[in-house]
C-alpha cells in the first residue's frame, strides 16, 4: 500500500494525491484494511469552499485532510480499475522521462477537472457512492522535523508540499537539493520515511508521476534544513 506509485497524469491534482494517499496509508496501518481510496474523488468533489481547490488547477492538502473528516472519500483505484467506485479518470504518461510503450508522452495541455457527479463511475461495482465513503476522525498539521519523524513513525505517512525548481524533474537518484534553476511552482506529495546517504540525512517521498520517473517513482530530499520547504506544509491526520 505504502510503495505504491500512482500517476496524477497532466492534471495539477498533487494535492489530492499527497492526502488521499496518506490517509490511505494511515488506515491500513491502523485497520488492516487495503482498500484503495479515490484521488479523483478528492479532485473533483473536495471543491473551492471545501478545500480551495480548483481541481486539476492545484488545491491544499490540509483542506482536504479536513474534507476527509467532513465527506469522506470513496474508493478508487488507478487510471480503469473498475473493482472501486471512482477510479482516476486520467491514463498515465510519462513525466520529464521519455515516452515508452507503457506511459505514452503527456498531452501538451493539461486535463479539464473532473467533474464531482457523486455518483460511481463503474456499473460493476455494486455500492453506492453515498455509502462507499470513508472518513477520517481528526485532521492536523504537524511542525519540526522531529516532529514530522515521531508522526510518521507512530501513525505513517505524512502529506507534503514544497517549492519545485528547474532542477528538480529531471532527479534520478541521490539526495536532492536545489543548486540551480528557476522556480516552477509548488507541488504536493506523500512523505512515508527517512535515513541517511553517506552522510546526509534525507527524507524519503513517494511522487505521484508512476514508477518510471525518478528512483522507481520515490526520491531524496535533504532533511532537517526545510529544503525548498518541505517541513513547512505537513499535513495529516487519523482514520
Amino acid at each position: 500500500m505504502i510503495g505504491h506509485i500512482r500517476d496524477q497524469s497532466d492534471c495539477g491534482s498533487c494535492w489530492a494525491f499527497g492526502s488521499t494517499e496518506a490517509f490511505n496509508d494511515r488506515r491500513c496501518i491502523k485497520t488492516g484494511d487495503t482498500t484503495i481510496l479515490s484521488a479523483d474523488d478528492t479532485t473533483a468533489c473536495c471543491g473551492f469552499l471545501q478545500c480551495q481547490s480548483m481541481g486539476c488547477g492545484g488545491g491544499q492538502p490540509g483542506a482536504a485532510w479536513s474534507w476527509f473528516t467532513h465527506t469522506g472519500v470513496v474508493t478508487g483505484g488507478d487510471y480503469g480499475d473498475n473493482s472501486t467506485c471512482l477510479p482516476y479518470a486520467f491514463p498515465p504518461c510519462a513525466h520529464h522521462v521519455p515516452a515508452t510503450d507503457k506511459y505514452p508522452a503527456c498531452p501538451s495541455s493539461e486535463y479539464p477537472s473532473p467533474k464531482c457527479s457523486k455518483t460511481c463511475a463503474s456499473s460493476q461495482y455494486k455500492t453506492a457512492y453515498a455509502d462507499d465513503k470513508h472518513k477520517a476522525s481528526r485532521a492536523y498539521s504537524v511542525n519540526g522535523a522531529a516532529s514530522i519523524q515521531q508522526e510518521i513513525l507512530t501513525n505513517g505517512p505524512v502529506t507534503g508540499a514544497f517549492t519545485v525548481y528547474a532542477d528538480f524533474p529531471t532527479y534520478r537518484t541521490g539526495v536532492y537539493k536545489h543548486t540551480s534553476g528557476s522556480e516552477l511552482g509548488g507541488h504536493a506529495i506523500k512523505i512515508i520515511g527517512w535515513g541517511v546517504d553517506s552522510g546526509t540525512p534525507y527524507w524519503l517521498v513517494a511522487n505521484s508521476w508512476n514508477e518510471q520517473w525518478g528512483d522507481g517513482g520515490l526520491f531524496k530530499i535533504l532533511r532537517g534544513s526545510d529544503e525548498c520547504g518541505i517541513e513547512s506544509q505537513i499535513s495529516a491526520g487519523m482514520p
